[in-house]
């Protein structure tokens, strides 16, 4: 199950990190990314993403209290 949690923060982050190029380029904004930038950010935002399934699970879990 923990393997699953990582594998969808990774695949959720990219999704993340692709939609905020996608919204800036919209406005305006070119960003280019060199390979090593973008795979810094994208562990990064898994990291942040897998955070944020720990915290709503223990939030969910003080619910069962």
């Amino acid at each position: 199950c923990t393997i699953l949690r990582y594998l969808a923060s990774l695949i959720l982050s990219t999704v993340v990190i692709y939609a905020i190029v996608i919204v800036a380029g919209i406005f305006g904004a070119d960003y280019g990314f060199s390979p090593g930038d973008t795979f810094i950010i994208w562990i990064l935002m898994a990291i942040l993403v897998l955070f944020g399934f720990m915290k709503s699970r223990q939030r969910f879990d003080d619910y069962d209290e």
